[in-house]
Order: C-alpha cells, then sequence, then structure tokens
C-alpha cells in the first residue's frame, strides 16, 4: 500500500465478511452479504448519527474522508438509497484493493478517488454536503493538517446550513488532543456533542471517541438512547459536559497542529 501494509483477511464465523488491517491494526470491517452489519462499535455510534440525522430512508449527500473496506458508504447505500456519496482516501492502492476484492454494489451511488483530504474539502463545492465524515488515520494517527482551525472552517463551508459534521478520534487520559479538537470544532460549531465508552472516558483505557458537530440541534438524545443499547454502551456527553475535556484550550492553528497520538501498544494490533 502506499502508506503501510494493508490485509484483508475473511471471517470464519460470517460467509463474505472480511477484516481489513493497516500494518496489523483493525481498520475496517465489511460484510457484503448484510452492510447493515456493523462490527465496530465507532461505525456503529457514526451510524446512529445518520439514522437519526434525516427521516428514515431519506437520501443524503456525504462526503467521506477516508475509505477503509467502505464499510459506512456501504452501510448509507443499504439504509439510504439513492444517497450521492463521494469517498475520498490519500491511499490509491488500498482503494485500488478494496473495491477489486470487496467490489461495490451496482447502482451504489458511491464515488471513489484518491486525493488529500483537507484538499479536497477544500475544493468541495460551498453548502452541498448534508454530511462530512472525517475518519482518516496515517497508519495509527489522524495527521496534522487535518486537526486544525482551517480543516474545520472548510468542513463547515461544505456543509449545508443544517449539514453534520463526523469526526472519529481516538485519544486517552489526560485527553489533550480531545480537548484541542473540541475547541477547534466549537470554534465552527455552535452545537457539539461526543460519544464514547464511559471507560475511556473516564480515563481508564485508550480508544475511540465520535464526535458530532453542527449549526443546528444534534439528535443527541436519541443517540444516546441507541448507544447505550448496544453491546458495548456508549454514553452521550454534551454543553458544560465537555468543559473538562476543553480545560482553556485554544482552537489548533495550522503552525501549531501535531497528529493524534500515538496508542498504546497492543492497543489495536492483531496478529
Amino acid at each position: 500500500m502506499d502508506h503501510g501494509t494493508a490485509k484483508l483477511m475473511p471471517d470464519v464465523d460470517r460467509d463474505h465478511a472480511w477484516l481489513l488491517t493497516l500494518d496489523g491494526s483493525p481498520q475496517s470491517y465489511v460484510d457484503l452479504d448484510d452492510p447493515t452489519h456493523l462490527e465496530f462499535e465507532y461505525a456503529r455510534r457514526v451510524a446512529h448519527f445518520l439514522d437519526t440525522t434525516a427521516p428514515a430512508g431519506t437520501p443524503l449527500s456525504v462526503l467521506h474522508l477516508g475509505g477503509g473496506a467502505l464499510t459506512l458508504p456501504r452501510y448509507l447505500a443499504a439504509t439510504r438509497p439513492g444517497s450521492a456519496q463521494h469517498v475520498v482516501d490519500a491511499d490509491a492502492a488500498l482503494l485500488d484493493l478494496v473495491t477489486e476484492v470487496l467490489p461495490l454494489p451496482s447502482g451504489s451511488g458511491i464515488d471513489v478517488r484518491a486525493a488529500d483530504a483537507r484538499a479536497a474539502l477544500e475544493s468541495a463545492e460551498p453548502g452541498s454536503r448534508d454530511v462530512v465524515i472525517g475518519d482518516v488515520y496515517g497508519g495509527t494517527r489522524v495527521p496534522a493538517h487535518l486537526t486544525t482551525l482551517p480543516y474545520a472552517h472548510a468542513a463547515a463551508r461544505a456543509l449545508r446550513e443544517d449539514g453534520l459534521y463526523l469526526l472519529n478520534i481516538a485519544d486517552a487520559a489526560p485527553f489533550g488532543f480531545l480537548g484541542s479538537q473540541l475547541a477547534t470544532l466549537a470554534a465552527v460549531f455552535p452545537e457539539l456533542c461526543l460519544v464514547a465508552e464511559p471507560s475511556v472516558l473516564r480515563g481508564r483505557r485508550y480508544g475511540n471517541i465520535v464526535v458530532a458537530g453542527s449549526r443546528r440541534p444534534l439528535p443527541c438524545d436519541e443517540v444516546a438512547r441507541r448507544s447505550a443499547s448496544d453491546v458495548f454502551p456508549a454514553r452521550v456527553v454534551r454543553g458544560a459536559g465537555l468543559d473538562r475535556f476543553v480545560q482553556g484550550r485554544s482552537p489548533v492553528a495550522d503552525g501549531d497542529a501535531v497528529p493524534s497520538p500515538e496508542p498504546p501498544e497492543g492497543a489495536f494490533t492483531i496478529g
């Protein structure tokens, strides 16, 4: 691959289901027979927002930053047929592997291209997207240039006035990276919330955190209800509950940007 070693491994328990790893870290999971099956908990939390951002079945215009195995685009194509989806990933070789081994269904409405996420976002037509999803990892870290205030402004500019921005990151106590991202997004989106497992929020372990931002009220109550009933329950944090993570941090300027922290050894790696 252009940015690491990718492997596609079949799931012995589910026919036509595959796990994508990058440098040994689980990256995506796809069930070709049932694209609504989301194996990874963070993907389910993203899906809770996607399911509640508009009436069921309503097509959406979505820009996915980061492709992986195209799990969420396949999910939306199944749950919201007719959606116009554009997927951008910097790793052209990875996209070629995924689309060859795990081909997209005919008429999916999913367009895939190799490009830098920020460049694609900055060139997007203003007000053209219902949803922008940021799920970009260079190996196991979010690249620095995708963590800044200009990047957040570009995401907001690409969205319609009532659009939704979703970000998948990973962090651990003392939550320096999460706090900086919340401060950055709060400068652009008046409505924010996050979803994560309680053990992550309490600082007991490193893990995924899904952040949602919008100019309109977010469906936090419904997302909280759905997240609480997941196999691994998660909690929604909003309003004043976000303050402890921000802790006076300022939005990130391009000149101050750093990648997300390295995960602890063994946090995600599999054999």
